[in-house]
């Protein structure tokens, strides 16, 4: 098996862990699709912080790895 899709495999299923770790904010019955409103500002931090930062490197980690997959495959 080659190695870049051993390490696409662990990429995604990091990003898959991070992005269920990831906190909701609210349920549907009060977001803005039903006339609720945004209650103020809201700042990430700790954790959350860094899983989203996290998700956003691992998404475009596996995107870069997809593309050397095609090229070399």
């Amino acid at each position: 098996m080659k190695p870049f899709l051993i390490v696409q495999a662990v990429v995604s299923f990091l990003l898959i862990i991070s992005v269920l770790l990831q906190n909701r904010g609210s349920d549907m019955g009060t977001g803005l699709t039903f006339g609720g409103d945004l209650g103020g500002y809201y700042t990430k931090r700790g954790v959350e912080k860094f899983l989203f930062y996290a998700s956003i490197g691992l998404g475009a980690a596996f995107i870069i790895l997809s593309i050397i997959n095609v090229k070399i495959g």
